[in-house]
């Protein structure tokens, strides 16, 4: 099963893989300030979108992702 036509190639098995290693680039985007305009035109994002829609049960949006990631890196330690 292919994942869409935006990533061609790429199955939502392999997509799942490599969930972390998306969340981990969203995550140095944000510490690099970019804003999320900026962030949503990236293939993280993308890809991230890919599995919200397709497993929306299981992956949360990229947006909500992007709040959280934000407010995380924000916080206090």
């Amino acid at each position: 099963m292919t994942a869409s036509p935006t990533a061609p190639g790429l199955t939502i098995g392999e997509l799942e893989a490599n969930y972390s290693l998306y969340c981990k680039a969203m995550r140095l985007l944000i510490r690099e300030g970019k804003t999320i305009a900026k962030v949503r035109r990236t293939v993280c994002w993308q890809r991230l979108e890919i599995l919200h829609n397709c497993l929306p049960s299981q992956y949360r949006e990229p947006d909500y992702l992007f709040a959280l990631l934000q407010r995380e890196l924000k916080a206090p330690l």
